[in-house]
């Protein structure tokens, strides 16, 4: 289903440097979750009532509470390019 040069094009978009191993391993591993979704979509659901909206559902949701944030400087360290305001990203015009 999910062949390596679709795995390379995802990486690519991505921006991530996979090994071949990494490739191979995705590509395995992507095609088996898709086999899974096949199989739930085959299910007959037609005696299954459908769910109208699961936010009605009481008691889900925590209290917000103040947390003490990621420093800038830790969140921007990971990123293949950072300025004092944030991350910068390509322009998609590019």
């Amino acid at each position: 289903m999910i062949d390596r040069a679709q795995v390379l094009q995802i990486a690519q978009l991505a921006r991530l440097d996979l090994s071949e191993e990494e490739v191979e391993r995705y590509a395995r591993e992507l095609s088996e979750i898709l086999t899974h979704v096949e199989r739930i979509a085959a299910a007959d659901v037609t005696d299954v009532a459908p769910t109208a909206h699961l936010a009605l559902a009481e008691g889900t949701l925590r209290a917000d509470e103040v947390q003490p944030s990621l420093a800038r400087a830790d969140a921007l360290a990971g990123a293949p390019e950072a300025s004092e305001e944030g991350f910068l990203v390509p322009s998609p015009q590019a």
